[in-house]
């Protein structure tokens, strides 16, 4: 970004702690970000009602997409990890997972909005926990007594060893895995952010600012920011695809048999 100075300003963290847009100083206070996040779930709420609302046995164009979004999760990620009955029993919990990380990326590419939802600690972390609870939960229900103690001291180990193995199976299985979950996303959707801002701004620098042939430098930099726009999308929807993965995956380990 550029400013009264002339000179060229790249973009900062703080733009992820914008001030309040209305209600300052009260538990409601609205800000960007979440303003953003309130625009993305009336999004996803607008286009599942719309594509479900009038079901039909041979579905439209808009039904059909809907429905492919529905069987990527259910096929490729629920029944494919945790078999058709578990698969069907976590289904919702999974898909709402994908289609919320999904529609709060998307917001980073949008024109006006600019910025993902998911770029603020606070929706990474809420969606780590759900699939963290939601992990144990599966847990204790398929294995109530035993659970805990597989997780901690796995079978085979030698007894001495356990003073080895359970601090770092515990801290792995219960601590760095809703840590990795909200990191991942959290960073991808920064540093993406930071980047097509980089390039934009410094688009507008160069074709509006910079003198002379230094203008032409704005085409480079439009044209990277383009590319890294495509390349941001498939971002987008890779963390969704992982993240709603992995929960399955960690799912299916705390179901797995020898718990």
């Amino acid at each position: 970004m550029s400013t009264d100075d002339g000179e060229f300003h790249g973009p900062s963290i703080e733009e992820f702690f914008p001030g309040a847009l209305m209600l300052e100083g009260t538990p409601f206070e609205l800000n960007r970000i979440m303003l953003v996040r309130l625009i993305a779930a009336a999004a996803l709420i607008l286009l599942f009602w719309l594509g479900t609302r009038r079901m039909k046995v041979v579905p439209g164009r808009f039904q059909s997409l809907i429905e492919m979004g529905l069987d990527l999760v259910r096929v490729n990620i629920a029944e494919d990890l945790l078999g058709k009955k578990d698969g069907k029993r976590f289904l919702p919990i999974l898909t709402t997972i994908f289609f919320m990380v999904l529609f709060l990326n998307l917001t980073g590419i949008i024109p006006g909005l600019n910025i993902a939802g998911t770029a603020v600690i606070g929706v990474p972390l809420v969606l780590a926990l759900v699939s963290y609870v939601t992990f144990i939960y599966a847990g204790i229900k398929k294995s109530p007594k035993n659970f805990f103690k597989n997780s901690l001291f796995p079978s085979g180990v030698p007894w001495p060893v356990y003073i080895i193995v359970t601090p770092i199976e515990f801290i792995s299985t219960f601590i760095i895995r809703p840590v990795t979950l909200t990191l991942r996303l959290l960073m991808n959707m920064v540093v993406g952010h930071l980047l097509l801002v980089l390039f934009f701004s410094a688009t507008w620098f160069f074709l509006f600012q910079a003198p002379g042939l230094l203008k032409l430098f704005s085409v480079g930099t439009f044209v990277f920011g383009f590319a890294f726009t495509l390349l941001e999308l498939l971002v987008i929807f890779l963390q969704a695809y992982v993240f709603a993965l992995l929960t399955a995956v960690y799912i299916q380990l705390a179901v797995a048999e020898e718990h």
